[in-house]
C-alpha cells in the first residue's frame, strides 16, 4: 500500500479516504468494494490525464461551410461525459468562423474521440445499459447501471439508448432485406467444419404481445397482436458419458417481426441464406399444422428441406378426437387415444385415420363430435408426407416444435409479457430487435465498443 500511495496524489483527500477505506477493510466483499472504488477514481484519473495531454496536439481547423474562412481555435472549452466509472471530465480546443458566421463549434479532439456534440455518455455506458435493458425492465437497468458506475441513471436515459440502437438495427435490417429482394444474398456465417456437416432445421411460429391502445395511451382496452417468430439451428449429436447420442441445438439464430406470416418471409430466408441453407447436407422444417407455416415452407422450403409436423401438437388433436368420439366412456377413449398415439408414433398412422373414416360414416354422430373429427382427420391427412415419425427418430431429428416455443418464451414473454406490461409499437420493435441482435451475436456492432461475447457466438 505504501508504493500506491506514493503513486497518488498526496493531495487528494477523496483518493485518500478511499485508499483508508481499502486497508480498513476487514471482509473479503468489503475488501472488493472498497478496491473498486479506487480503480474507478484512478481511471477517471489516468482517462483525464490522457485527455489533457491530447489537447496539446496541434489541431488541423477546416473551412466554415459558408464563407470558406479556415476556422480559428477561439480557446478552450469544458466537456463532460458520463462514463462506466463516473464522469470524465476535460477541457479542449473549440474551433469558430472567425466572420461570426453562424455555424456550429468545430471540436477535433471530440470528432477524433468519435464523440457527437451534444453526447452526455459515453459509448460503452451506453452499450452496457442496452445490454442490461435486454434481459430486464428499463427501471431495473438504470439501477443496475447506477450501481455499477456510481453514477445517477433515468430510466428515460436507458429507453433512449435502446430506442437508438433498436432503430439502427431496423434500419440495417431493412437494407439488407432490400439488398435480397434485389437478389443479392448475404454472404454465409463462418461455421466450424463440425456445424456445417451438421442439419440445418428451422421452424416458426407466433406469440401474442398486450400494446397499448391507439395512439400509445397507458389508459384505455387493451390491444393483442401477434409477433412471428422463427428459429434456425443447427443439429448437433454429442454422446453422454454412458455413450448415448443426444440431440443438441447449435448455432441457434432467431428472427422475429410485429406482423403476419407473409413479413416473417423475407426475414426468414435471408437468415437461412446466412446459416448455409444451400449447402446443409440435410435441412428440416418444423412446426404445428397452422396453414399459415405450411404455406411458407410450400413456397420457399419445400424444394430444399424435410418438412415435419409437430408430434405432439398432432397427439394434443388425437385426444381431443378420442374424446369427442368416445364422449361419456374414457376407457374407450383412453384405449384407442393410446393405440392411435403409438401407431402415429411408429410411423403407421393409417390404421387411425381408417378408423376416424369409420367413425365419420357412423349416423347419429354428434355434430360436435363431427366437426371435431373432420378437423382431426384434416389435420393428419393434409400433412401425410409430414408425419413419418419412426424416420425422423432414426435420422435423429427432433418430432416436436419445442425449440420454437423455448425461443418465443425467451424472446418475447420474458422481457415483454410482464405483470402490466403494455407496450407501443415503436418502443417495441426497438427493444425486439436488440434482443435479436443479442441473440444472434452482432449486439456488439451496433456500438464502437466490444463486449464480452454474447451467448450464441
Amino acid at each position: 500500500m505504501l508504493c500506491l500511495h506514493d503513486t497518488i496524489h498526496d493531495d487528494d483527500p477523496a483518493v485518500q479516504r478511499l485508499l483508508s477505506a481499502v486497508e480498513d477493510a476487514h471482509s473479503l466483499t468489503a475488501l472488493i468494494l472498497a478496491a473498486w472504488q479506487v480503480a474507478r477514481v484512478l481511471t477517471m484519473h489516468l482517462v483525464e490525464a490522457v485527455l489533457a495531454e491530447r489537447r496539446q496536439h496541434p489541431a488541423r481547423w477546416p473551412r466554415g461551410p459558408q464563407c470558406g474562412a479556415g476556422l480559428r481555435s477561439k480557446g478552450f472549452a469544458k466537456r463532460q461525459i458520463t462514463s462506466l466509472f463516473g464522469p470524465i471530465q476535460w477541457r479542449r480546443r473549440v474551433g469558430r468562423c472567425p466572420h461570426g458566421c453562424e455555424t456550429p463549434q468545430v471540436v477535433p479532439l471530440d470528432e477524433a474521440l468519435g464523440i457527437q456534440p451534444h453526447q452526455r455518455s459515453s459509448g460503452e455506458f451506453q452499450a452496457l445499459g442496452c445490454a442490461l435493458a435486454v434481459f430486464v425492465p428499463f427501471a431495473t437497468a438504470a439501477r443496475l447501471l447506477g450501481w455499477y458506475s456510481g453514477s445517477i441513471v433515468s430510466p428515460q436515459a436507458v429507453w433512449g439508448w435502446v430506442q437508438a440502437a433498436g432503430q439502427q438495427a431496423m434500419e440495417t435490417l431493412q437494407q439488407h432485406l432490400h439488398a435480397l429482394a434485389q437478389g443479392a444474398l448475404p454472404a454465409p456465417e463462418a461455421l466450424a467444419a463440425e456445424l456445417a456437416a451438421a442439419p440445418l432445421v428451422l421452424g416458426a411460429d407466433g406469440v401474442m404481445v398486450p400494446f397499448r391502445p391507439p395512439g400509445g395511451q397507458p389508459t384505455g382496452k387493451t390491444r393483442w397482436h401477434e409477433v412471428k417468430v422463427g428459429v434456425l439451428a443447427r443439429l448437433g449429436q454429442p454422446r453422454t458419458r454412458t455413450g448415448k447420442v443426444i440431440t443438441r441445438l447449435r448455432q441457434r439464430r432467431l428472427v422475429a417481426v410485429l406482423g403476419d406470416i407473409e413479413a416473417l418471409k423475407p426475414r426468414l430466408w435471408l437468415e437461412a441464406v446466412r446459416q448455409g441453407l444451400s449447402t446443409a447436407p440435410q435441412v428440416v422444417w418444423l412446426s404445428d399444422g397452422a396453414r399459415g407455416l405450411w404455406r411458407l415452407y410450400e413456397e420457399q422450403l419445400a424444394a430444399v428441406a424435410v418438412g415435419i409436423l409437430d408430434f405432439y401438437h398432432a397427439v394434443q388433436y388425437l385426444w381431443k378426437g378420442a374424446a369427442a368420439w368416445r364422449d361419456g366412456r374414457p376407457t374407450r377413449a383412453r384405449r384407442w387415444f393410446g393405440w392411435a398415439r403409438h401407431r402415429l408414433r411408429h410411423g403407421q398412422p393409417d390404421g387411425g385415420l381408417a378408423d376416424l373414416v369409420e367413425a365419420l360414416a357412423v349416423e347419429g354422430l354428434p355434430d360436435s363430435a363431427r366437426d371435431t373429427l373432420t378437423a382431426l382427420y384434416a389435420y393428419l391427412e393434409r400433412p401425410r408426407d409430414h408425419i413419418d415419425y419412426a424416420q425422423y427418430k432414426d435420422l435423429g431429428w427432433p418430432m416436436g416444435s419445442g425449440m420454437v416455443e423455448s425461443a418465443c418464451k425467451w424472446l418475447i414473454q420474458q422481457r415483454c409479457k410482464g405483470v402490466g406490461m403494455r407496450w407501443r409499437e415503436d418502443g417495441f420493435n426497438h427493444l425486439l430487435h436488440l434482443r435479436l441482435a443479442w441473440v444472434n451475436g452482432s449486439f456488439e456492432t451496433l456500438f464502437q465498443v466490444q463486449l464480452q461475447p454474447s451467448p450464441n457466438t
